[in-house]
């Protein structure tokens, strides 16, 4: 866990509950959390979901890994603990969503489980739901994909620890949601994740 290091502060309750944000926006708010290789999907399929939950009038905001390091965690590498680092800041930020009654649909590799754990603990000390979505295609099927050529720069040694390659992925044990992605059409997985939403009873006050 995070060290706190900033000392003489005060949590300052507001005035507005959860449940009145809940049926302001006829929804209630959760962490979708997308977790699987480079190449497996997950931006895809976040995105694509975003669209249809948007058009059913639902809110929701997507938050990609290569886009939140543009700009909110563009001082992290890819180190095993700027990684770490990454992923505990985007969870504070999918749980302030989650929080304002948004579904947070994040979009992270998120390769190691103890950090995806930290997530998860980070929602349900807030009395939040999290989603762990696996979006699993074989490593072989998201090498021939290689949408951004990234494995090839790793086979050929230009990029170093490169998860998959010679850094590890380690696959969530036990998720809400696996999605083969390998098996599956983007309709199909956004089908599955909008059951699960049902499921969860999250598209309704």
């Amino acid at each position: 866990m995070t060290e706190q290091k900033a000392t003489n502060i005060t949590w300052h309750e507001g005035t507005v509950t959860r449940s009145e944000r809940q049926q302001n926006l006829g929804q209630k708010g959760c962490t979708l959390w997308l977790t699987g290789l480079s190449g497996s999907g997950k931006s895809t399929i976040a995105m694509a979901l975003e669209q249809v939950l948007l058009q059913r009038g639902k809110h929701a905001y997507c938050m990609d890994g290569d886009n939140i390091r543009h700009g909110r965690n563009k001082n992290l590498g890819f180190s095993a603990e700027d990684r770490a680092e990454n992923i505990r800041r985007i969870g504070e930020v999918a749980k302030l969503f989650a929080d304002a009654g948004i579904i947070a649909i994040t979009s992270f590799i998120s390769p190691y489980r103890a950090d995806r754990e930290l997530v998860r603990e980070l929602n349900k000390e807030a009395d939040l739901p999290f989603i762990e979505v696996y979006v699993d295609a074989p490593l072989a099927v998201a090498e021939e994909r290689d949408p951004k050529g990234l494995y090839k720069k790793a086979r050929a040694g230009e990029i170093k620890g490169f998860t998959g390659i010679d850094d590890p992925y380690e696959e969530p044990d036990q998720p809400e949601l696996h999605i083969r992605t390998d098996q599956l059409s983007v309709a199909q997985a956004v089908q599955q994740l909008l059951d699960s939403l049902e499921q969860h009873q999250l598209l309704a006050p």
